[in-house]
């Protein structure tokens, strides 16, 4: 069965997309769900709309998206954590202490699961945290733990 997508669908395909999938899926799942219709002869436009108002949607989001890395990239965030004589943390720092000192510091509010930590922050120094804020958009921000007051 032939149907076009209205919402985006991390396997099949993206809002506006003509897909060919079960009939039994179909009937079962998107529709009822309402995350399909089915695509009759008059659907086409209606396709092609959605496509270019996704479009659209993910140009500006990739513009603000870009906008947010050139303000964040050139900044050192610092981020004060309680640590031992050697430098070394009691827990760890998370990417919600990140996230709030960043907020903090320059005002911009990003959503944790955004912030992509390749390895655990467990001493005080300087680290590279991975940033993910749109598919195409994606950089790295300076971290500096410093030992809490």
């Amino acid at each position: 069965m032939k149907v076009v997508l209205r919402a985006d669908h991390s396997t099949m395909g993206k809002r506006g997309d003509i897909v060919e999938v079960a009939d039994g899926f179909a009937r079962n799942y998107l529709l009822p769900g309402g995350l399909a219709i089915p695509a009759t002869g008059g659907i086409e436009h209606q396709a092609s709309s959605m496509r270019r108002a996704r479009d659209v949607k993910d140009a500006k989001d990739r513009e603000g998206a870009e906008a947010i890395a050139r303000r964040l990239v050139p900044v050192v965030i610092t981020v004060p954590a309680r640590a031992g004589a050697e430098g070394k943390l009691f827990g760890s720092v998370t990417t919600h202490d990140i996230v709030e000192a960043i907020q903090e510091q320059t005002g911009i509010e990003l959503d944790r699961r955004r912030v992509i930590s390749d390895e655990t922050i467990k001493s005080l120094g300087t680290h590279e945290v991975g940033v993910r804020l749109h598919a195409e958009v994606e950089f790295r921000v300076t971290v500096e733990v410093v030992r809490a007051g």
